[in-house]
């Protein structure tokens, strides 16, 4: 049998929601699925899940200050530019920050980062040209920085288009310190449709209890690193398990989950659950994974549920001697989708400050095949615990608190806001 650190290996490698790339980590996946089943005589395959998402073609992206090439990446689906600009750095865009500004269609405003929806609705209203954010810090090289192009979320769009860039942190600086009165922009790009899928395996239980289990975890990447914390070591640990219950089928059924486009905002969970939405109701708890197994750290349980279900995760730790931090909130991964409907969820990874998602530096160097089987075993315990028990012991229930947070989440409270003022 591969270990579980030779099967991140083999799916690290950048694997962009769309792309040929995570084509092939899906391929992976359902092959080890495929293999596992027939080793065990079960059975069982794997199937895909196709769906459709938002991607651009682009042609050119260049941001020129007085002559001067600076490296960036554009906001893909923002829309087109080829202008001269005045530039004005904004910092956070705070509201005060537009109180004195008029109409901005000759501008490209620079900002820290797009703080939340009300930000990008002020751009829109300002007509603002273009927006830059800046990223990394300011003694990073643009390398560094780990600049890569990424969709403008739908939550956004929904108040308008505007060109968008990302630039260095340092090149902004420079910018702001010289005083820079102008700058030529030009992104030109062509909306278009991607194939992604989610993979799935259903391992039936042994008892028709019409519960089951959903266990999550994305298998793309970002265009940066081999992606081997974010989040190959989820989809091996997913593996992992699934090699378990695939020997040892428990009482209620188990959904086991790989998710495609994670990285483009929870994309392929939540095809899952619109293509499945009269099912979900068998759905009674989901588990997901999302960087486990590095070297260094902490490992860290992520609590959407009530509080029943923390204290059937406070005594388990107790009960199993699992040395983990937890957290009550909503995981901003794949289980998400599944609480928005409900379903209460754990999203189990490993904190630390020596590996990094979203960077260059995500790579296999940071991850350990002992670390990464301590959270494979543990989350095979607590499964085991949960399908195999006379009564589930949580309930299918969200209190009013974590809805709140999941509105928030999803940004329906900036909808609820605009209804409430138009009522």
């Amino acid at each position: 049998m591969e270990t579980l650190l030779d099967l991140v290996r083999e799916l690290s490698f950048t694997r962009v929601g769309g792309s040929s790339e995570e084509m092939a980590a899906a391929e992976i996946i359902l092959r080890e699925i495929n293999l596992a089943g027939k080793e065990a005589g079960s059975g069982i395959t794997g199937e895909f899940m196709p769906f459709k998402i938002p991607g651009a073609d682009v042609e050119k992206c260049s941001v020129n200050a007085q002559g001067r090439e600076i490296k960036s990446e554009p906001f893909l689906c923002s829309g087109d530019i080829d202008q001269e600009c005045r530039l004005l750095y904004l910092g956070d865009a705070m509201e005060i920050d537009f109180a004195e500004l008029g109409d901005l269609s000759d501008t490209a405003v620079l900002l820290n980062g797009i703080r939340d929806e009300e930000t990008f609705k002020r751009l829109v209203e300002h007509k603002a040209a273009a927006f830059l954010i800046l990223q990394g810090k300011y003694y990073f090289s643009a390398e560094e920085a780990s600049l890569y192009a990424r969709a403008l979320r739908p939550h956004l769009l929904r108040n308008g288009k505007i060109p968008g860039f990302i630039i260095a942190a340092g090149d902004a600086m420079t910018l702001v310190q010289e005083e820079t009165q102008t700058i030529r922009l030009t992104l030109k790009q062509q909306d278009v449709e991607r194939d992604s899928r989610n993979v799935l395996a259903v391992i039936p239980g042994t008892r028709d209890t019409k519960e089951e289990i959903v266990l999550t975890a994305h298998y793309d990447s970002v265009p940066l690193g081999t992606g081997s914390w974010d989040n190959a070591t989820g989809a091996a640990a997913l593996l992992g398990i699934y090699r378990h219950f695939v020997l040892h089928p428990p009482k209620r059924t188990l959904r086991f989950l790989w998710c495609g486009s994670e990285e483009m905002g929870l994309l392929g969970s939540k095809a899952y659950v619109e293509q499945n939405e009269s099912s979900l109701e068998q759905i009674k708890f989901c588990f997901n994974f999302d960087m486990c197994g590095t070297i260094l750290g902490v490992n860290q349980i992520i609590i959407t549920g009530n509080n029943e279900l923390e204290t059937y995760v406070d005594q388990y730790l107790k009960r199993t001697g699992y040395s983990a931090r937890t957290t009550k909130g909503v995981h901003s991964s794949d289980s998400a989708p599944f609480c928005d409907k409900g379903i209460p969820a754990l999203g189990l990874g490993r904190d630390t400050g020596t590996a990094e998602i979203h960077t260059i530096h995500d790579l296999l160097p940071t991850i350990s095949d002992k670390a990464l089987r301590q959270n494979v075993d543990f989350a095979i315990r607590m499964v085991e615990d949960m399908a195999n028990a006379a009564i589930l012991p949580i309930k299918r229930e969200m209190p009013e608190e974590r809805k709140k947070e999941l509105d928030k989440y999803f940004h329906r409270d900036m909808e609820k806001k605009t209804s409430s003022v138009t009522e």
